[in-house]
């Protein structure tokens, strides 16, 4: 059995809670909870952005990429860099990655994206700058004007 998950972006959901924190809906506290092993994730497989946290506003955030397939056995779960992901896509059928965001200041973390990986994804992302650089998501405005 492979995985067949669909590319999802999870920006919109993001926006959300984050005007939810904004408006005092939720405290910062129930946001900034990234776990410990999250954090050193980010210090060893992460990416650094150039975007800042939305949280604190003082540090970059960190996108850190967890797989997650059947045929990854132990591996399943575990953080890797883009480039291992490259090399897993050559060696698999099929994965899924989580991509994380994580603030290594305030703890704030989000599951930003998903995609799968692997041979049997003919359009593995590993050439696609928006999901798997450390370029921040693109944002989609909101604006009405009239």
């Amino acid at each position: 059995m492979h995985s067949t998950s669909a590319d999802v972006d999870y920006s919109l959901q993001r926006r959300s809670l984050l005007s939810d924190v904004a408006s005092g809906l939720v405290d910062t506290l129930d946001v900034c909870d990234a776990s410990p092993y999250l954090i050193s994730a980010s210090r060893y497989h992460g990416e650094e952005t150039e975007q800042r946290c939305p949280i604190c506003r003082r540090e970059n955030l960190w996108l850190v990429h967890y797989i997650y397939g059947d045929e990854l056995r132990s591996s399943a779960g575990q953080a890797r860099s883009r480039a291992e992901l490259a090399m897993l896509a050559k060696q698999y059928r099929a994965f899924d990655v989580y991509v994380v965001e994580v603030c290594r200041g305030c703890g704030w973390n989000h599951l930003t994206h998903r995609f799968g990986m692997g041979q049997d994804h003919p359009n593995t992302p590993t050439t696609r700058t928006d999901v798997t650089t450390s370029r921040p998501p693109r944002q989609v405005s909101t604006r009405t004007d009239g």
